[in-house]
């Protein structure tokens, strides 16, 4: 029998969530998730994958991942520190690293796994960690995780930040103080101050912690934001994912040998979870080796972003601040939001909706995922059905 409690609980707070608009249903693809993809039998034109330069399908990868099948198997088999260890996965952390210019590089089962492994490994109760306020729910619960002293300072408020770090480190009540961000912010597109934040680190000898997961493939011509703004060798924690630019599932640190060293000893989702699949090994080591190859897909990636981005705000859409290809389109309340995505849907764009509490309440948006897989075609029909949507529900 089941707890009274718990039924009670959830059939009160799921009831509560439909009612404001604010329970996200869950949509089945049928087949892959390329530019065009089919739900409930219905072709849409994708604008919602964090697949950024078409790898998830590239054929490449597929060769690699299947040989890597046929020769490994299916599983690594164990934790990395027992036997879990394959060849393929050094040579992944050998081309991470000097992908991101770096020493040394570790590879984890996810980028969300990343930012729970690293913070906690280094940071502890006697830290202190200042964090952007529109950092992504890993940062948030790694910086949890640690148990150090969260100080949250405004987005991209440079003037804030050095306040609150000077603050914090004249206190003299913490051993270490780090500073977190992300590269790129994945709800509104828009890039990190980083060469602000290196001039604060510097004053104030925080550590540094960039989590690139929607900048890497997508800024610095695919190397990322910290290379984009040539600041390689200022930043200690370097944190990618393996699964959006890079098309296959993941994520890895980038730094110094030590620290790298250091969280093969006590990074708990290192220690404790078995190692990526030689297939998704194999096929993030090829991407990222057709990254640092050509910047062809960087190219259309941005080609495409820009005119999807022209295309919206020609109509009156408030795309925000994006300075990357991430698109939002502000709608406001949720349930016009959500309303709006349904409306795309019916006539043939998969955009979906993100709400509270995802983004702040009143603030809910349709994000845009131009990729470089979409065609010019695919985008002017995309636009076609904003713009009748859009007037039609007196949005433009």
């Amino acid at each position: 029998m089941s707890s009274k409690t718990l039924d009670q609980f959830l059939t009160e707070n799921l009831k509560d969530l439909r009612g404001k608009g604010l329970y996200n249903e869950i949509d089945i693809v049928e087949g892959a998730n390329g530019p065009i993809i089919k739900v409930k039998g219905k072709e849409l034109i994708n604008l919602s994958s964090n697949n950024y330069l078409g790898l998830a399908t590239d054929e490449r990868l597929k060769e690699v991942a299947t040989n890597a099948i046929e020769k490994y198997g299916v599983g690594a088999g164990a934790v990395r520190t027992i036997n879990g260890t394959l060849d393929l996965h050094i040579k992944l952390e050998e081309t991470l690293a000097k992908f991101k210019g770096t020493e040394a590089a570790i590879a984890y089962q996810s980028g969300f796994n990343c930012n729970m492994a690293a913070i906690s490994a280094v940071m502890d109760k006697n830290d202190a960690i200042l964090s952007d306020e529109l950092n992504h729910a890993s940062i948030i619960d790694g910086c949890r995780l640690s148990k150090a002293k969260i100080i949250r300072f405004n987005h991209s408020d440079m003037d804030d930040l050095r306040k609150k770090a000077k603050e914090a480190k004249e206190s003299g009540m913490y051993n270490k103080i780090m500073v977190i961000t992300d590269g790129v912010f994945s709800m509104d597109g828009d890039i990190a101050n980083l060469p602000g934040i290196i001039e604060i680190a510097e004053e104030f000898d925080l550590i540094t912690y960039v989590d690139d997961a929607h900048g890497s493939g997508v800024t610095g011509k695919g190397a990322g934001t910290v290379k984009h703004f040539g600041l390689a060798d200022k930043v200690d924690f370097q944190i990618g994912t393996l699964s959006k630019a890079i098309g296959v599932v993941g994520g890895y640190v980038a730094g110094k040998k030590d620290l790298i060293d250091w969280l093969k000893v006590r990074s708990r989702p290192f220690l404790f979870s078995t190692a990526l699949t030689p297939a998704d090994v194999v096929a993030a080591t090829k991407a990222v080796e057709i990254l640092m190859s050509s910047t062809e897909l960087n190219d259309r990636l941005w080609e495409n972003g820009n005119y999807l981005k022209k295309g919206l705000k020609d109509l009156g859409f408030d795309i925000g601040d994006s300075e990357t290809p991430i698109t939002p389109c502000i709608i406001g309340e949720e349930k016009t939001t959500q309303a709006f995505s349904k409306r795309l849907y019916e006539e043939g764009v998969y955009a979906k909706s993100i709400v509270f509490p995802t983004v702040p309440q009143g603030t809910g948006r349709v994000r845009n995922m131009p990729t470089a897989a979409h065609t010019k075609e695919m985008l002017d029909k995309a636009i076609s059905i904003y713009e009748k949507v859009g007037k039609e529900m007196g949005l433009i």
